[in-house]
Order: C-alpha cells, then sequence, then structure tokens
C-alpha cells in the first residue's frame, strides 16, 4: 500500500514539470517527495547520448543521470564547466610553449646539451668513452642522406653559375677569414682557433636550405649548393685547416687521417641513406611525411656533441672568464655579418657585370639562396674535424664552444634577414595594387 501511494504521488509530482526545453540558463534544482531508495532505474536504462558539438546543450536523460547519482551537484554541471576551464587555460597556455619548442627546437637542443655538460658531467664523460660521438655524426649526415631528394638537385642546373660562386665563395673565398680571426689576441686560445677552424667549414646542411624556402628563395639551388659543398669538403676542409689555421697557430694538422675520417663518418652514411632512399619507395614516402621528426632527430644527434664535448672540458670551462666568452661570442657575430655583407656585395656586382636584369644573379630568388646558403657554416662538420685532430688545435671543448653559440646566432640573424625581405615582399606588392 505504502509503495502504491509512493508512486501515484511521484506521478502526480512528474506530470506538473514542464516539459525540458534547450536553455541557456542553469536547470532549478528538483526534488522529490519521497526517499531516494524508494525508487530504482536499472542501469541499462540510462544510455550515454553523444551529441554534435551543435547540441552540447544539458538534456532529460544526463539530468536524469544526475538524479540517480543522488543530486549531489545542484545546478547542473559547474564542476564538469569548472573542468573545462581550466582545460582550456592550460591548452592555451601549452600551445605557443609548444609551437615555439618546435620552432626553435635545434637551439633549445644545443643550448640543453651545453648545459647538461655543465651541471653534471658524469654522463657526457661516459657516453664519449663509448665514443658515442662518432655514432651521433654518422646518424646525422645519414639522416641527410635519406631526406635528400634527387629531382630537387635537377632543377638547379639553370642557375649554375650562382651556385658555382656559391660554392667558391663557401670553399675557396670565406676560408681566408680565418687568417683575420687569428690576429686577435685572447686567452685561453682555443676560442680564437674554433672561430677561425669554423670559416673553412662548408655551409650547414638544413637551416640554409629551411631559410631558403621560407623567404621565396631557390631551394632548388641552396640545395644544391648545401650538397656539394658538404661532398666536395670533405676534400678541401683538411688542407685549409692544414694551410690556413696550422700554419698560423703552428701546428700540424694529419690531412690524410682527417681526410679517411670525414669520408667514413660524412660521406659514407650520406651515400648510403641517399642509396636506401631511392631503392625503396615506400621508404621515401615515410620519411617525407615524417620530415619534421627526422629534422628533430638530427637535432637530438647534434645537441649530443656539444654535451660530450663541454662535460670532458667542464673544469677548463668554468676557469674562463665570462667577459672573455662574450668577446669569442661578439666576434662571431661580428664575422657572420661580415660574411653576410661580402656575399650581397659580390653577387650585386656579379649581377652588374654579367648582365644586369637579365642576369641569373639578379633574380631575387637566386640572390637569397646564394646569400643565406653561402654565408653560413655547419658544427657537425666542424665536430668531426674537431673530435678526430685529438687535441692538435687547442681542448675539444674550448674550441666547439664559441662555435655552438655562432651556429645558434647565424641561424637567429639570418631568421631577422628572412623576416625583413618578406616584410619588403610584402610592401612591394601593396604598393603595385596601388
Amino acid at each position: 500500500m505504502a509503495v502504491a501511494v509512493a508512486v501515484a504521488v511521484a506521478q502526480r509530482n512528474l506530470a506538473r514539470w514542464p516539459p525540458a526545453v534547450a536553455s541557456t540558463a542553469a536547470p532549478r534544482p528538483r526534488t522529490f517527495p519521497f526517499s531516494a531508495n524508494t525508487i530504482r532505474f536499472s542501469a541499462n536504462f540510462i544510455v550515454p547520448i553523444v551529441y554534435p558539438p551543435l547540441f552540447a546543450e544539458p538534456r532529460p536523460v544526463l539530468r536524469l543521470a544526475r538524479a540517480v547519482g543522488g543530486f549531489d551537484q545542484v545546478g547542473g554541471s559547474g564542476n564538469q564547466s569548472s573542468e573545462d576551464s581550466v582545460s582550456q587555460k592550460a591548452s592555451t597556455w601549452a600551445e605557443p610553449l609548444l609551437d615555439f619548442v618546435a620552432t626553435n627546437f635545434l637551439p633549445l637542443a644545443l643550448l640543453s646539451g651545453i648545459a647538461l655538460g655543465l651541471v653534471n658531467p658524469t654522463p657526457g664523460c661516459l657516453a664519449h668513452k663509448l665514443s658515442l660521438s662518432r655514432f651521433s655524426t654518422c646518424g646525422i649526415f645519414f639522416i641527410s642522406g635519406i631526406m635528400l631528394h634527387s629531382r630537387e638537385l635537377g632543377a638547379a642546373v639553370e642557375a649554375w653559375p650562382a651556385g658555382l660562386f656559391g660554392l667558391g665563395s663557401i670553399l675557396l673565398i670565406t676560408p681566408f677569414f680565418s687568417r683575420l680571426v687569428l690576429q686577435i689576441q685572447l686567452t685561453p686560445h682555443e676560442l680564437i682557433t674554433g672561430l677561425a677552424a669554423f670559416c673553412c667549414m662548408p655551409t650547414t646542411l638544413s637551416s640554409g636550405v629551411a631559410l631558403t624556402q621560407l623567404v621565396g628563395g631557390n631551394s632548388a639551388l641552396a640545395l644544391a649548393m648545401t650538397v656539394l659543398s658538404n661532398l666536395l669538403g670533405i676534400l678541401i676542409v683538411p688542407f685549409s685547416l692544414s694551410k690556413l689555421i696550422g700554419a698560423g697557430a703552428g701546428i700540424s694538422v694529419p690531412t690524410a687521417q682527417l681526410f679517411k675520417s670525414l669520408i667514413m663518418m660524412l660521406l659514407v652514411p650520406l651515400v648510403i641513406g641517399k642509396v636506401i632512399r631511392d631503392s625503396s619507395k615506400s621508404v621515401a614516402e615515410y620519411v617525407d611525411r615524417n620530415r619534421r621528426s627526422f629534422s628533430m632527430i638530427s637535432a637530438i644527434l647534434l645537441g649530443l656533441v656539444p654535451w660530450m664535448q663541454v662535460s670532458r672540458s667542464r673544469s677548463l670551462l668554468l676557469t674562463v672568464k665570462p667577459a672573455i666568452f662574450a668577446i669569442a661570442v661578439g666576434m662571431g657575430i661580428l664575422l657572420h655579418f661580415v660574411l653576410l655583407a661580402f656575399n650581397t656585395i659580390a653577387v650585386r656586382s656579379l649581377s652588374v657585370v654579367s648582365g644586369g636584369d637579365q642576369s641569373v644573379f639578379s633574380k631575387k630568388e637566386n640572390l637569397r639562396a646564394v646569400i643565406i646558403v653561402a654565408s653560413q657554416k655547419t658544427l657537425p662538420v666542424l665536430v668531426a674535424v674537431v673530435e678526430q685532430l685529438q687535441g692538435a688545435l687547442g681542448e675539444a671543448g674550448l674550441l666547439v664552444l664559441p662555435c655552438v653559440a655562432l651556429h645558434i646566432n647565424q641561424i637567429i640573424i639570418d631568421s631577422f634577414l628572412v623576416n625583413w625581405w618578406l616584410r619588403r615582399d610584402q610592401i612591394s606588392a601593396k604598393s603595385k595594387e596601388v
């Protein structure tokens, strides 16, 4: 009898409720005039319903599910909205940070390697004893080979005069700036010797091509200069170091040994990577789909090198005065500006001499590619050279450290240059529309 009365009362109260309509206002709290244990709903009766975002409003079924829970949360999904708000704020804060990390992954990897080596040198010293630096260098050039497109090399044939000058600037002309760098007196002398050796290196493996693509330059020409300068650099760099650095510093550079080491550590992995790419279409497609991931792996491998070098030389690095190191970094920045100015003046002069507006040097795409690629120097080859010299030019950590700073600074400086070119293009396009 009591159960029948309770059911009748419940039916009367339910009949008085207005039909559920979509509303943005929070639903009013409802109470039953009977015990919550009187009526029980089967678990199979409540079916979760997923609506599209357009219909993401409170529904009777969802309110009924909350009623079964005992109405401990009055007025709808207050906690849920609070959680959504916190999640949205976290997402808003995290996305710019992740974008910044992805955009600046290489500089962050290099700086992290240096910081880890300074904080705790033991793991880095152990990694060096296990010859991890050799494997990391080989891995960098293997990734470069497996990411290399053959068709892009053929597209650079049309602009071969600009590419020929770029190669000459990278491997034959700019190495002579090392003589000027060696005139600077700084203690410890390895800081200056490292910058001088950096002048003799080929161009960067990835950043020059990436910046050229970003500014709308001739990326095929940039890629051709990058590949050829690194291949020819294996032949030329040992002799440049011997004549320009070794003679000036009174040091004998083991040219033959260095040449063999560079071939085994740079050329062989590059060729193997390229052969694997060309022999398997599925591998090439996979690499193209994940180019960003492979670039990050290459950056991590590059970051391992200064980590090991700094770990080995930590005690010596701590003896360098901050002011002295700041001077060395400033000299590196000045050196990059000098290379940019030299290549800019040289390319524009060649444009005037070889036919003006009709010359390949006068084309904006070729000019920008040559200026960017010919003004940058690569860090992995320098690290491989320093590793193989086994202290012939001085303490390895002190030689590499200013070059790591210069490698980062040249990317930052050229990024500003690219942005300036892009803004100028936008202004020019707007003026033509008017």
